[in-house]
């Protein structure tokens, strides 16, 4: 989508943090948004902020662990701006703690939000983007969590994962029908990521259940949401199906693939193996190759 200019956008968790600030780069570039999140109050000062820099912008409601949800906010979309070319699936929520440790309901919490709701947008948004024939692209938003996993992060991890699984699927799957899938994997980015539990809904035990994730220290000590808005607007104009923040992070995923390869160079040399013959799957054939 090298052209963005008259474009909208639809943004969850558009409230605070990455969200706004990729409302403010598509903004600038001519866009249109649509800001949906949980927490009204903070929807209303994003949306404020917008339109004082001359940005057309809107505001919905919308609790991303719940279908119904995004299918009311698309409708509110739709009927504000007529079409979305660009969906954000990026709301998230995190908790974690020692393994046996976590409850329940944060397992819950964690999966609806991070991974259910990336889901729920997608199902809900691409009848859209297909009907107007004019190409589009979606940006999930998942972390370096979701390629590395630091103990104690397990629920939030898993999710993440989940999510880069889902979006390089369905980026082979839709690239024929000019429709970009990419997945947003930042490091630590000074956002409200550390006091998720502040909007947590009475289902999943409500906003005073402990929350133990990563130190805020790690977070608010993270780079300026602005450059994460400014990157995923030059990955959305270059279709970039990998979108990364922190470069300096490339050494920890090189290392989780040096253990990967290790695995298979064990698996060579297992007697329990030897001799077997298997099917060749070219990588292509999966949808794996660009």
């Amino acid at each position: 989508m090298r052209d963005v200019t008259g474009k909208t956008a639809f943004i969850t968790g558009g409230a605070s943090g990455i969200g706004p600030a990729m409302a403010e780069a598509f903004g600038a570039a001519g866009m249109s948004v649509m800001l949906a999140d949980i927490e009204e109050t903070a929807l209303a000062n994003a949306v404020r902020g917008l339109e004082e820099r001359q940005i057309r912008a809107a505001g919905v409601l919308c609790d991303v662990a719940h279908r119904a949800a995004i299918q009311a906010a698309a409708e509110k979309t739709l009927e504000t701006f007529g079409k979305v070319h660009v969906v954000c699936n990026n709301a998230g929520v995190g908790a974690g703690g020692p393994v046996g440790e976590v409850a329940a309901a944060d397992w819950n919490w964690v999966m609806e939000v991070n991974l259910m709701g990336v889901v729920y947008g997608m199902e809900t948004f691409l009848p859209h983007l297909r009907a107007h024939g004019e190409g589009g692209y979606v940006v999930n938003t998942a972390s370096m969590a979701g390629l590395i996993s630091p103990p104690g992060m397990e629920p939030y991890c898993a999710s993440k994962y989940a999510v880069v699984a889902l979006s390089e699927g369905w980026a082979a799957q839709l690239a024929p029908e000019n429709i970009g899938v990419g997945v947003l994997c930042p490091g630590f980015v000074k956002t409200n990521i550390d006091r998720s539990r502040r909007n947590r809904p009475d289902r999943f035990g409500g906003p005073d259940a402990p929350e133990n994730l990563v130190a805020s220290e790690f977070v608010q000590g993270g780079i300026d949401p602005s450059r994460v808005g400014r990157r995923v607007l030059e990955a959305i104009q270059n279709d970039e199906r990998y979108i990364f923040t922190h470069p300096a992070m490339r050494a920890a995923v090189q290392d989780r693939f040096a253990r990967i390869m290790t695995g298979f160079d064990q698996a060579d040399a297992s007697p329990a193996l030897q001799g077997l013959e298997e099917p060749v799957f070219p990588v292509d054939g999966l949808g794996l190759a660009d």
